[in-house]
């Protein structure tokens, strides 16, 4: 069949646009906000804010790299913002520079500065969502779990009279029990995790477990905690699914609201863990979530 021009011009148009990346409803961008310093090492955020919404609700994004690398420049989440959420990506210590706990000191600072600045950058900070990938996915889940946790709050920047509470986690792919990762891993996965548990504990599991345990999620889950939602892929190199059934099945005995999402197939990131089906899971628990 031959189509008439105007209307070819029209499905070749009606092609591209479908075929191009998606722009994303962004307002606003605000880079190099200090949230803290610690030591001369600064802390900062970027900021992300949604067009054409009124007081949205607020995600910080955790970025992942073995708690020893990885940028707050890398945020796969940006779809968050076409759904009319704010997104603040944070810097946090890395392992190199600083051992556990002072990672979770420092996002639990960038939450309460991030609380104490909601008027003048226009969110919501009444409940706010935590999401992280990798080792940022132990990390939200950690700082999660340890609402009020006095060992772990620590005195980071200023604002201490401001809550660091989230009301929402998601953890994707995450390791949640430091204590049993290695005996779980592949050995591609132990080449990954030995050296990265070195850093940040300054020693391994076996030979640091009381610190070990002060950093597994799965050793802090209370009836008080918020609702979780997790996504792995059955298929991880390095960070076992079993992870975060550990986490799901303490989630479970507190009978807290939780979801994992397995992904069949699913290695350790990539595009599966961001495409619109699970940005829909995302939105879907978020509106549940942070009310």
């Amino acid at each position: 069949m031959v189509v008439p021009g105007p209307i070819r011009w029209l499905l070749i148009l009606a092609i591209a646009i479908s075929a191009s990346p998606r722009q994303h409803a962004i307002a606003e961008e605000l880079h190099d906000i200090k949230y803290a310093t610690v030591d001369s090492h600064e802390l900062l955020l970027d900021l992300y804010l949604p067009d054409d919404a009124v007081n949205p609700k607020l995600i910080v994004w955790v970025h992942g790299g073995a708690w020893r690398s990885g940028s707050r420049r890398s945020i796969p989440l940006k779809d968050l913002v076409d759904e009319g959420y704010a997104v603040a990506s944070i810097d946090y210590r890395l392992s190199p520079v600083a051992r556990f706990p002072a990672q979770i000191h420092d996002i639990k600072a960038a939450i309460r500065f991030l609380r104490a600045h909601a008027s003048e950058y226009g969110y919501d900070a009444r409940s706010i969502g935590i999401a992280g990938a990798s080792a940022g996915g132990h990390l939200v889940a950690l700082v999660g779990v340890t609402n009020g946790n006095s060992k772990l709050e620590g005195r980071v920047g200023g604002h201490l009279d401001q809550s660091s509470d989230v009301q929402a986690i998601i953890d994707l792919y995450g390791p949640t029990n430091l204590t049993t990762i290695l005996p779980q891993s592949t050995p591609h996965g132990l080449g990954v995790r030995i050296p990265a548990l070195q850093l940040l504990l300054g020693g391994q599991p076996e030979d640091k477990t009381e610190l070990a345990e002060l950093a597994s999620p799965v050793f802090h889950v209370d009836a008080s905690d918020p609702p979780l939602l997790m996504l792995h892929g059955d298929q991880d190199p390095q960070v076992p699914v079993n992870q975060s059934l550990e986490l799901l099945g303490r989630y479970e005995e507190f009978e807290i609201p939780v979801e994992l999402e397995i992904i069949h197939g699913g290695a350790h990131g990539g595009a599966l863990f961001y495409d619109s089906s699970r940005i829909e899971l995302m939105v879907s628990f978020l509106q549940k979530s942070l009310k």
